[in-house]
């Protein structure tokens, strides 16, 4: 399950900038998740409630935003959205897709104290 090490990587990643921006608290925290991430959003919840005890993250509310899976058919050279990663082209059969957009798993937004 490697949910939990980007859950202590997202705690870590919040008190670093807490030490460089100068907050205490982080109150809500909203991260973007692609379904190409390889990330089960259910268990990051899980994890991030379970390693942010104790830390300035404890009782902070994360919001999940998942994102679309897009990408780029060089067959029918036109975007595509996907749903996990080899999809074939949903409109040519294709197999030649480059990712755009879909594996990412970043810190969109805080709120903080």
């Amino acid at each position: 399950m490697h949910e939990m090490s980007i859950a202590e990587g997202v705690i870590q990643l919040l008190e670093e900038q807490a030490l460089a921006q100068q907050f205490s608290r982080v109150k809500k925290l909203w991260l973007e998740v692609g379904p190409l991430a390889s990330v089960d959003t259910a268990s990051l919840q899980f994890c991030f409630e379970a390693v942010s005890r104790h830390t300035l993250a404890e009782a902070a509310v994360l919001e999940i935003i998942e994102t679309p899976g897009l990408a780029w058919c060089l067959g029918c050279e036109t975007q595509v959205g996907i749903r996990q990663r080899f999809d074939a082209c949903p409109d040519c059969g294709s197999y030649q897709l480059q990712v755009i957009q879909g594996d990412e798993l970043r810190v969109k937004e805080l709120e903080v104290d």
